[in-house]
C-alpha cells in the first residue's frame, strides 16, 4: 500500500471442501471473505501478494496459475462465481439474453440455436423473468442484476461454485429460491463456497460454517452444531448468532479492527467479555475448529452418540493463505 505499508487481508486460512458440500463463510464486512474469493479466482489487484496453495481434484493450483490458464481453463469451467457486485460484472452495452447465450456457447459448445433454449433454462433456474432478458444491465434493479449474475454463474455447472453474497437485494421468497437452487447445484456433486452475511440463508443451505474475523478463520463447525444446541465455541461466532432478532438481539460491543492496525494477540480481544492476559499477547491457533484461548464449552445434545470423522476429497485451500 502507500508508504510501503503491508495489509494482511487474509491470513493462514485453511479448509477443505468436498464434492456435494456447501461451506458457508460468514463474518462482518471487511474481514477478508471477498478477498479470499478473489484470490481463488486470480482476481486480486496487481499490488496483492499471495502465498499458499488452493488445489482442485483436477486442475492447477489456483494461487499460482497464470492468467491465461485461469481465463481459458478455470473461470466458469472449473470454478464459477456469483459476484458480490453483479452490476459491475455485467457488460453494460449488451442485454442479459445476449450475455447468457454467449456464456452458454463458450462454456458448453452448443450451437447458436440451442444456446437460446439453454439461456432460457439458466434464467429460469435463477428466477430471472423471461420478459426482462432483452434489457440492459442499467435497466435492472439490484435484485434482478443479482439474479442475472446467478444465472450466468450456473451455466457452466462448474465443479466449484463461489457465491459471494448471492442473496443481496432479494426478498425472502427469492432468497429461499436462490439458496435452494444453489443447494441443488451442490447436491449434484459439486462444491459450493457461499459467502454471506445472511445467517438464515446459511442455516438453510450449509453443511459446515466457517467464521472469519480480521482476516482469519476463527471457527469451523458443522452447521448442525453451529446453529443447533451445542452452538459456536468462539465468543465472536456466538455473538453473531446472539445478535439476530430471533435470538437475543444483543449486538457485539465495539467495532472490528482495521486490518492495517491489528492489535497484538487475538484481534477480537478488545471486544471480548472473556478476555484475559494471554488474549492480548498471543494469537490463538485454530485447534479443533476454534481459534480461541478460552473457548466456550460445548455440551453434546441429549441422546447424542459417538461421533465419526470422515475424510474429504475435494477442493483444498491451505498453506500460508492469501495475504
Amino acid at each position: 500500500m502507500r508508504q510501503g505499508r503491508h495489509i494482511h487481508a487474509v491470513t493462514e486460512v485453511s479448509f477443505d471442501l468436498a464434492a456435494g458440500e456447501c461451506l458457508a463463510l460468514v463474518g462482518e464486512s471487511g474481514c477478508g471473505k471477498s478477498v479470499l474469493a478473489a484470490a481463488l479466482l486470480g482476481l486480486l489487484p496487481g499490488n496483492a501478494q499471495v502465498r499458499g496453495a488452493a488445489l482442485l481434484p483436477q486442475g492447477p493450483d489456483l494461487l499460482s496459475a497464470d492468467e491465461t490458464t485461469m481465463a481459458k481453463a478455470v473461470r466458469g469451467r472449473q470454478v464459477g462465481l456469483v459476484p458480490q457486485s453483479p452490476a459491475a460484472h455485467l457488460t453494460p452495452v449488451r442485454t442479459v439474453r445476449a450475455q447468457l447465450e454467449e456464456t452458454v456457447r463458450e462454456l458448453t459448445g452448443v450451437r447458436r440455436a440451442e444456446a437460446r433454449t439453454a439461456a432460457l433454462e439458466a434464467a429460469e433456474r435463477a428466477a430471472f423473468p423471461a420478459d426482462h432478458l432483452d434489457r440492459h444491465p442499467h435497466q435492472l434493479s439490484g435484485g434482478l442484476a443479482q439474479r442475472a449474475a446467478t444465472a450466468l454463474a450456473l451455466v457452466g455447472d462448474a465443479p466449484l461454485l463461489i457465491a459471494d453474497e448471492p442473496t443481496t437485494g432479494l426478498d425472502r421468497d427469492l432468497v429461499e429460491h436462490t439458496v435452494d437452487e444453489l443447494r441443488r447445484h451442490a447436491e449434484d456433486g459439486r462444491g459450493l463456497l457461499m459467502i454471506t452475511h445472511d445467517l438464515a440463508a446459511a442455516e438453510r443451505i450449509a453443511d459446515r460454517v466457517a467464521v472469519m474475523y480480521a482476516g482469519r478463520v476463527v471457527e469451523i463447525a458443522s452447521a448442525a452444531d453451529f446453529f443447533g444446541p451445542p452452538g459456536p465455541r468462539h465468543p465472536y461466532a456466538r455473538g453473531l448468532l446472539n445478535a439476530l432478532p430471533e435470538r437475543e438481539f444483543t449486538p457485539i460491543p465495539g467495532n472490528p479492527p482495521e486490518l492495517g492496525a491489528l492489535p497484538d494477540g487475538c484481534a477480537f480481544a478488545p471486544r471480548c467479555t472473556r478476555v484475559a492476559k494471554a488474549c492480548r499477547t498471543d494469537t490463538p491457533a485454530l485447534v479443533e475448529g476454534t481459534a480461541c484461548h478460552f473457548p466456550l464449552e460445548r455440551t453434546a445434545p441429549a441422546g447424542a452418540g459417538a461421533g465419526a470423522t470422515a475424510g474429504m476429497t475435494g477442493p483444498r485451500v491451505g498453506g500460508g493463505g492469501p495475504r
